[in-house]
């Protein structure tokens, strides 16, 4: 399996491409704006999945695009953050007098909920805070936690938005903080991290 990040749009925020060259499967997660260094990154390869950690406009403009160009790939996002995806109010787009083309989920996710990648399988964590729709896709075989904007590299994700609650965050950050050391942290924004390093360095998490 190969993990490739694009740091997409004004706002960096980080669209990953999971690609597996046995099976040709790939999949997106959070693709904030339309990319074509994205698309040649997907040439010969079966988009199976569009991964949405939350409905906020800077992880989830790319879709409509994508979808486009790949029909049969499935747009998944957490049941609660439904709403942001046409709701300029709720995916912040309105804040930057912009608009987003019509996006449509394929699937609604719940927590828990598994999605079958080639030979592992992604498991949805319900981690709200910064949204009320938050997740993180787990890898458990592979060790990899792609976390949206709920963990970052030595701090968490901002909960002054609709649908933000620090309470939440905190529980949210709690729910990570019960993996490995080794476990690898794919955040929407900036570097990559470990959860050994966060239960270190991230004062959010040392306060648990």
């Amino acid at each position: 399996m190969n993990i490739q990040c694009f740091p997409l749009g004004e706002i960096a925020a980080n669209c990953y491409l999971v690609t597996d060259e046995i099976t040709k499967q790939a999949l997106v997660i959070d693709p904030g704006v339309p990319s074509d260094e994205l698309s040649e990154a997907l040439l010969g390869f079966e988009l199976k999945y569009i991964l949405l950690t939350h409905g906020h406009f800077d992880h989830i403009y790319g879709s409509a695009s994508l979808k486009d160009l790949y029909p049969g790939a499935k747009i998944c996002i957490h049941k609660a953050d439904e709403k942001c995806l046409n709701d300029p109010e709720w995916n912040l787009v309105g804040d930057y007098s912009g608009s987003l083309p019509e996006i449509k989920a394929d699937v609604l996710l719940n927590d828990g909920d598994e999605l079958e990648f080639a030979d592992t399988a992604f498991k949805v964590l319900h981690t709200p805070g910064h949204s009320l729709g938050s997740v993180c896709f787990v890898d458990e075989k592979n060790k990899i936690i792609f976390s949206g904007d709920t963990l970052f590299c030595l701090t968490v994700g901002r909960t002054d938005f609709i649908g933000g609650s620090f309470e939440d965050m905190m529980d949210s950050v709690k729910k990570l903080s019960l993996f490995a050391d080794e476990f690898t942290v794919y955040p929407g924004h900036n570097r990559s991290t470990t959860i050994g390093f966060e239960r270190k360095r991230n004062r959010y998490m040392r306060k648990l």
